[in-house]
């Protein structure tokens, strides 16, 4: 194919378009079953403390078995693990289609789908971290993660858009069997994929092994370790947006629903630009992971002060194009910062 602008660098591998394809088709699905379940348990409990509770017990498991999900991904093939890893979506999504239907009373099936799904989401995350980096290689590895944000960025705005059309219409039963129909295009892509035209990434000799070998590998690696702390901080003080907004929404802006619906659309097409300046971007290096998160810290400062909701929106756009350069550039340097041989359990550390 025709030379590739710098930006669109990782589309020229074969492997990566399909991917990338069958990415966005995933990520749609994925946001309409967000909405879909977050609604679900609103109607059986009428309690956001119930929603939340589900986030969660979503989140848990990654605490819980984040680590030996890195180990395995380490030692075991990318390809079979997604394999499994995807189609057990697929069928949790389908059990949860099923659940809507029966319209039970109880929201416990719910919980324990939601935890079953978080489990399954931490064994996969290294898994994927390593697979990705096969398909595209180390000089496009940037590039794909920025691509990657615009693909999640994009699939977010169309699976809510969707998923808020068609409830009314269809209940939120139809939400989860889309969302277990859109894996089959990711099971067709990892199948599809020519293994011949992967990079392939080293993997751990007998005695570098398991999770105990990654922790020490870790401690030896401070530029590592520095990276870590920076991101725990900011997203643990940071990373509060859908809050903030609804807060200053009901707030001192004043503006109620209609001002949070205009945030939210306001953060997501930051997020889309964030992407792409990131993928326009040659090398992303810890240099400018200082100066945005520098920067993006000064802006959200500023936010709390605005005077009215156009400001807030103003800054709300830079901060969330900030937050994506942020992350690509933290995915980037955190996989590229570390041995191939411990990819998948720096990957898990990191999440």
């Amino acid at each position: 194919m025709r030379r590739l602008p710098p930006m669109f660098s990782a589309l020229k591998h074969r492997n990566y378009r399909l991917w990338a394809t069958a990415d966005l088709i995933s990520v749609t699905g994925t946001w309409m079953q967000v909405l879909g379940l977050n609604w679900l348990i609103l109607q059986l409990t009428s309690s956001a403390t119930h929603v939340g509770f589900a986030i969660l017990l979503q989140a848990v498991p990654a605490l819980m078995f984040g680590l030996w999900g890195g180990a395995i991904a380490d030692r075991v093939p990318a390809r079979p693990l997604l394999l499994v890893t995807q189609t057990g979506h697929a069928l949790l999504a389908a059990a949860l289609a099923v659940i809507a239907y029966r319209h039970d009373d109880s929201v416990l099936p719910v919980y324990a789908v939601a935890f079953v799904s978080g489990v399954v989401g931490s064994l996969e995350g290294p898994a994927l971290g390593r697979f990705g980096a096969e398909i595209v290689g180390r000089e496009d590895l940037g590039n794909a993660l920025a691509l990657g944000s615009i693909i999640n960025s994009s699939g977010r705005i169309l699976g809510m858009s969707l998923a808020g059309a068609l409830v009314p219409l269809t209940g939120t039963g139809a939400l989860f069997l889309l969302n277990a129909l859109s894996f089959g295009a990711v099971l067709a892509a990892i199948l599809a994929v020519r293994t011949d035209q992967l990079h392939r990434i080293a993997r751990p000799a007998r005695h570098q092994r398991g999770i105990v070998a990654g922790l020490r590998y870790l401690r030896a690696m401070p530029r590592l370790l520095v990276l870590f702390a920076l991101g725990f901080t900011l997203s643990s003080l940071g990373r509060n947006y859908q809050v903030t907004m609804a807060a200053m929404s009901e707030g001192p802006l004043g503006a109620g629903a209609p001002g949070y619906g205009l945030l939210s659309v306001v953060f997501a097409v930051g997020t889309v630009a964030g992407g792409v300046l990131a993928a326009a971007r040659k090398r992303l290096t810890v240099r400018l992971l200082l100066v945005m998160a520098a920067v993006t810290s000064m802006l959200q400062l500023m936010s709390g002060t605005a005077p009215g909701l156009a400001m807030f929106a103003l800054l709300m756009f830079p901060i969330a194009a900030g937050a994506v350069i942020i992350d690509t550039t933290m995915g980037t340097r955190v996989q590229l910062d570390s041995a191939e041989h411990m990819r998948g359990r720096v990957i898990a550390v990191h999440g």
